[in-house]
């Protein structure tokens, strides 16, 4: 531990000396000082002198693929089996959703309906937005997923095409540092990383939001640092991966190792509305089961979201192609039916395992 411990002020002399003195740490430097922290093998004082030395002066590229580095080695992980196609993996802030409605959960049951795997990752509420959770808004549609083991998730993604990793029950060392984002009262830096990192390893297309520019370029950088080939940024609604309705949707795309912009206008595809706001988990229940009865506010944000994710995983060859599946999942209720059995196969689930 003494020598852990010395081996870490090393990392926070050289990201903490200031503007004019301070430096980077190296891929293998920054593995190794997360790895130190997961394990905790540094103290209190110096794991949050690191997130807010890394807060003010925001992590580089090469340190984030050594975070990445790390959660890959320690984190839980899945696979495809074989022949399986290759899922998405969205990434989105942890700290969830408070002011718009989120359509996700609801794009997943398209998605899943049509043959393409989804894979899905977040925790319980959380600092500093303490915002609306994925597995919250599956249990308001009668799906509960938390309780499910590494195995059980694998077994899940296999069958039926769905694998949500659920941080405090799959990942405990990463659980243990959400008490730092209260008390620091800012996102550290782990929270540019969960946004480009999944738990599959293996081929995938990795989806992840961003609000600010800088925050996609580093992780663009980051990307072709660590050889992901297919990656999708999304300037999404809060940081997320749900594309607005509102407004044009900025993208990017890997493209013969260069990013490609593409920028998706709803309102040429009659698809422009209002992004409902939040409220409250019980109004959004009554939106997201009218959504896939093809009604409700909720359903033209769906049927967008669900067109534009249906050509970008290839499904549709185009993407008119991917709103008239949409469509057409809803109004035949294949999407409705995936949830119906998604929820008994968790039930057999639960009575197998007692």
């Amino acid at each position: 531990m003494t020598a852990s411990k010395e081996q870490f002020k090393n990392y926070l002399r050289k990201i903490g000396s200031g503007q004019n003195t301070s430096s980077s740490l190296s891929r293998e430097e920054s593995a190794h000082a997360l790895k130190l922290i997961l394990q905790a093998k540094a103290t209190a004082a110096q794991i949050g002198a690191f997130m807010i030395a890394h807060r003010i002066r925001r992590p580089e590229p090469q340190e984030l693929a050594g975070m990445l580095d790390t959660y890959l080695a320690l984190g839980p992980k899945l696979t495809s089996k074989q022949g399986q196609r290759r899922p998405i993996c969205f990434g989105m802030p942890f700290d969830g959703r408070i002011r718009t409605a989120p359509v996700y959960p609801l794009t997943t049951l398209i998605l899943i309906s049509e043959g393409q795997p989804v894979i899905l990752q977040g925790g319980k509420r959380m600092p500093i937005k303490y915002g609306v959770t994925t597995t919250e808004l599956f249990e308001a549609l009668e799906l509960h997923l938390t309780k499910l083991k590494i195995n059980q998730v694998q077994t899940c993604l296999n069958e039926n095409m769905l694998a949500l990793i659920h941080q405090p029950n799959h990942f405990a060392l990463a659980e243990n540092l959400t008490n730092y984002r209260e008390e620091l009262g800012k996102r550290p830096p782990i929270a540019s990383m969960e946004l480009i990192w999944t738990a599959h390893h293996g081929d995938h297309l990795l989806v992840s939001g961003f609000v600010h520019p800088p925050t996609e370029e580093r992780a663009w950088k980051t990307i072709k640092i660590i050889g992901e080939k297919d990656y999708i940024s999304i300037k999404g609604l809060e940081g997320g991966t749900d594309l607005p309705i509102s407004r044009a949707c900025i993208t990017g795309q890997t493209h013969k190792n260069q990013l490609k912009r593409l920028i998706l206008h709803p309102r040429d595809h009659d698809c422009s509305g209002k992004d409902l706001e939040w409220t409250t988990l019980a109004e959004w229940r009554h939106h997201a089961l009218e959504a896939l009865e093809n009604k409700g506010p909720l359903k033209q944000a769906l049927l967008w979201n669900a067109g534009v994710y249906l050509w970008l995983s290839g499904i549709s060859h185009s993407l008119e192609q991917g709103l008239t599946k949409a469509e057409a999942c809803l109004s035949s209720g294949a999407a409705k039916k995936t949830l119906k059995q998604l929820i008994a196969w968790k039930n057999n689930t639960e009575k197998s395992e007692t």
